[in-house]
């Protein structure tokens, strides 16, 4: 059963979620996990391709389209499957990912906007139903 954590972003812009969720692949990629990042559409899954890129000027983190690579370290995708992944799923969405039963963690990025709040809390209550170990994350304004 996966531990979930539900990151609650102070900001709506778009460019913050993708920016935290570079932040957690890095450091899940660091610590040896292989990270599955589900995007909300593929401009937004192109957008976060080009953040890694440019995510920290001293440092790479091998990643890629999972249309490409679905063995890559960190893999991007729209859609459902997960490939190799089975460590840690990044949710961009603002649904439940189908498949999410088989990794050890997922990682709920909620941007500051109500109908993304909203969603969220139903997702919390489908998990809290099932018995998932929940952890919720309130992350400061900067």
């Amino acid at each position: 059963m996966p531990q979930v954590d539900f990151y609650l972003l102070p900001s709506a812009h778009p460019h913050d979620a993708l920016d935290f969720a570079c932040k957690l692949a890095d450091k899940a990629w660091r610590l040896g996990h292989r990270v599955y990042v589900l995007c909300a559409s593929a401009e937004q899954c192109q957008a976060l391709d080009a953040r890694l890129w440019q995510f920290k000027a001293e440092a790479f983190v091998p990643h890629s389209l999972h249309s490409e690579d679905a063995q890559a370290a960190v893999a991007l995708a729209v859609g459902t499957a997960s490939g190799e992944h089975h460590d840690l799923l990044v949710n961009l969405t603002a649904g439940l990912a189908d498949g999410h039963e088989g990794f050890a963690r997922l990682a709920e990025i909620v941007p500051d906007e109500p109908a993304l709040r909203q969603a969220a809390r139903e997702r919390f209550r489908f998990y809290r139903e099932r018995g998932y170990a929940l952890q919720n994350h309130r992350l400061p304004r900067i």
